[in-house]
């Protein structure tokens, strides 16, 4: 059955489309609020970085790390990885930009970079979320010495 194959994928997507809605929703409500644009994104993105890390964590990566420390360390990593690929996002589009794809879209100039760059984003994380943040959880623990081991975790 495809879902079944293609599961984790599926999964990523969906709640891709539950982040982005969390994320504008709040957005909209903050800025709704006289909020300041600034401080109403930084909240919303927020909002939206925490529930991508628990929606992947519980239901797209099916993640078995246990203890405060060791989940701990997926956020901070998952937290990092995020802020690293919106650095990306941030300095690719500018460049896409200078480089031809600037092209009007629903009368947005360049919203073709912003696409793209999105895409790649959106695979970065993913391939990011898979192989390091929440990667053979089993074998990622950190003893009471702040130690990783290379075994399975001691519960």
């Amino acid at each position: 059955m495809i879902v079944g194959k293609y599961r984790e994928q599926i999964f990523y997507l969906f709640f891709g489309v539950i982040t982005t809605a969390v994320n504008w929703s709040v957005f909209i409500f903050l800025v709704y609020l006289d909020i300041a644009l600034a401080i109403s994104n930084v909240v919303s993105w927020i909002t939206a970085v925490t529930v991508a890390f628990f929606t992947n964590r519980w239901w797209v990566f099916k993640s078995s790390t246990k203890g405060f420390r060791n989940i701990s360390n997926e956020g901070i990593a998952f937290v990092g990885s995020r802020i690293l690929t919106g650095i990306l996002e941030w300095v690719l589009v500018p460049i896409f930009v200078q480089i031809g794809l600037d092209r009007f879209i629903f009368n947005v100039a360049g919203l073709d970079a912003k696409i793209l760059v999105t895409i790649v984003v959106i695979i970065g994380n993913y391939v990011i979320s898979k192989v390091w943040v929440f990667k053979a959880n089993d074998t990622k623990c950190v003893d009471s010495y702040g130690i990783i081991e290379q075994k399975p975790c001691r519960r």
